[in-house]
Order: structure tokens, then C-alpha cells, then sequence
């Protein structure tokens, strides 16, 4: 048995991006109705302000499309591209109403999505050599998952699940309430007997009832990297491991030498810091 639920269609496509629009334009971008004329066409280039990874222009292009269906786009760079300050990365052309209208919209798409593939990228190149993957979480502004997923991707992270459907994840309150983790697991078994399990746990104690239950993953939550390697050697390949909790940047590279097959890190989606993008008119005709 799988869960019911469906995902609302008006979260993806051109329905969202109308809700996305509604949200800032409402009834009418009051300032550029006022100044532009409607039969206004304007040149824009985006230019980066910060050194990092490319994300989102995929979304931005859907949002000025909305505006303006023939606008006319020239990427400079590519989703995945590492830039510096100052590269330019898209020149655009269209009516200038759609162009001012839709810019702030698309910027901060493209902004979080590039900062999110910018903190992957780094989490990345911090473990390289060591085999393990850097995941992301559950723990996205709502509605924007998919979004913050795929920065990851494009940053070289891992999906690790995308909602309460696909993996079942027991943690500390699905152990208490089921009144502990062999019974917790024996639930899930039963009611969806074709998804995969894992158990958070936070000491050899739980670990080693986890691998009694045969659960495919185990979390380590919160331990350090000596407490993991030894994780490591009694799991033996029995389960997938994955660590969490308390891992940063400066650390990462640790936690990975511990043997761990993968790190997830909610900051990545939770803790965004945008990457600066300017959008720059280069000229107006027709005003």
C-alpha cells in the first residue's frame, strides 16, 4: 500500500508560475504602468555580483515568457556553470513592461536556486576522493521542493527523498509512539511492504536494533566522526549509512573519512544564502 496522495497540479507549469506572478503583480505593477509606455520594448542583461554556481534560469525564462511569450532570450552561460563577479549571464529582449514586471520574480528564483547549487557544489569538492554523496532534506520552503531538488542536482548533490511517500523515514517520535524501532519497522513492512525503510538513530543501542529489523538505511544523527567509523564497522555494508545533523563545511570532510555512504544537510535548502544576480537595462525603445 502507497500513500493516496497527489501532488496539487497548480504547483507545477505554467498554473504555478501565474500564482507566482500573482503574488507580486496583483492587479498591476502600479510603478512601471505608470512610467513605461505599453508598446515599449527593452534589452536586459543579467550580470553576477557573486562568484558561484548557475541555477534557476530555466524558471526566470518561464516567468518573462509569462509576460511576454515572444521575448527573446540569449543565455551566456549554462545551469551548472561556475561564474565569477561580473560575468554576464543572460541577455534578453522583449516589451519593457514584462521586462521591469517580471524582474524581481525571476531574479529571486534564479538567486536561491543558484545559492542552493553554489552550498552543493562546495559540500561537493569538500568530500571529493571519498565516495560519499552529499543529500539533501525534507526541510524546503513549501511549494518550492522541486525547485530547491533541483538546485542540488545542477550543484552535484543527491536527491535523497522527495516527500513522506517515497522513503519511509522512522525517527525518534515514529519510535516512541510505535513503542520501539522493531515495532515501528514491522508497521511499515505491513502497511507498504514495497518501500524502503530507515531509521534514525542516535546510538549503537538503536543501531544495532535497526540492523536487527533489516532496514535498508540508517541515519546517524548527531554523532561525531570517531562514533561513525565505528558505525561503519559494526553495519559492515549490512544497511546504507547515512550522517546527519551537525554537519557544516568545516567538518564535512571528516564526517565523510568516517566510511559513512552519504551526508544530508538541511542547510542547504533551509539556510539559503542567495547568490547576487543584477539585472541591468541596457536600452529602451519606444518610451
Amino acid at each position: 500500500m502507497t500513500s493516496s496522495f497527489t501532488p496539487d497540479p497548480s504547483l507545477r507549469g505554467a498554473a504555478r508560475v501565474a500564482r507566482w506572478l500573482a503574488e507580486d503583480v496583483g492587479p498591476g505593477d502600479v510603478t512601471t504602468e505608470a512610467i513605461v509606455p505599453a508598446e515599449a520594448r527593452a534589452e536586459a542583461v543579467w550580470v553576477a555580483k557573486s562568484d558561484g554556481v548557475v541555477a534557476g534560469l530555466d524558471e526566470a525564462l518561464e516567468v518573462f515568457r509569462a509576460l511576454d511569450p515572444e521575448l527573446e532570450w540569449q543565455p551566456q552561460t549554462g545551469e551548472g556553470a561556475w561564474v565569477e563577479a561580473g560575468t554576464e549571464l543572460v541577455r534578453f529582449s522583449g516589451r519593457a513592461r514584462a521586462v521591469l514586471t517580471g524582474e524581481r520574480t525571476a531574479l529571486n528564483l534564479a538567486q536561491r536556486m543558484s545559492g542552493i547549487a553554489t552550498a552543493a557544489r562546495a559540500c561537493v569538492q569538500a568530500v571529493e576522493g571519498t565516495g560519499v554523496r552529499i543529500l539533501d532534506t525534507r526541510k524546503t520552503v513549501p511549494g518550492l521542493r522541486d525547485l530547491d531538488k533541483k538546485a542540488v542536482a545542477i550543484g552535484g548533490g543527491g536527491n535523497h527523498r522527495i516527500g513522506l511517500y517515497d522513503l519511509a523515514m522512522i525517527k525518534d517520535n515514529h519510535i516512541a509512539a510505535a513503542g520501539g524501532i522493531a515495532a515501528a519497522v514491522a508497521a511499515v513492512r505491513a502497511h507498504a511492504p514495497g518501500i524502503a525503510v530507515e531509521v534514525e538513530v542516535t546510538c549503537f543501542e538503536e543501531l544495532d536494533q535497526a540492523l536487527a529489523a533489516g532496514v535498508e538505511w540508517i541515519m546517524l544523527d548527531n554523532m561525531p566522526p570517531a562514533r561513525m567509523a565505528e558505525a561503519v564497522r559494526r553495519v559492515a555494508g549490512r544497511a546504507r549509512l547515512e550522517a546527519s545533523g551537525n554537519v557544516r563545511l568545516e567538518n564535512i570532510r571528516a564526517v565523510a573519512e568516517s566510511g559513512v555512504d552519504c551526508i544530508s544537510l538541511g542547510e542547504l535548502t533551509h539556510s539559503v544564502s542567495a547568490f547576487d544576480i543584477s539585472q541591468r537595462l541596457l536600452g529602451l525603445d519606444g518610451a
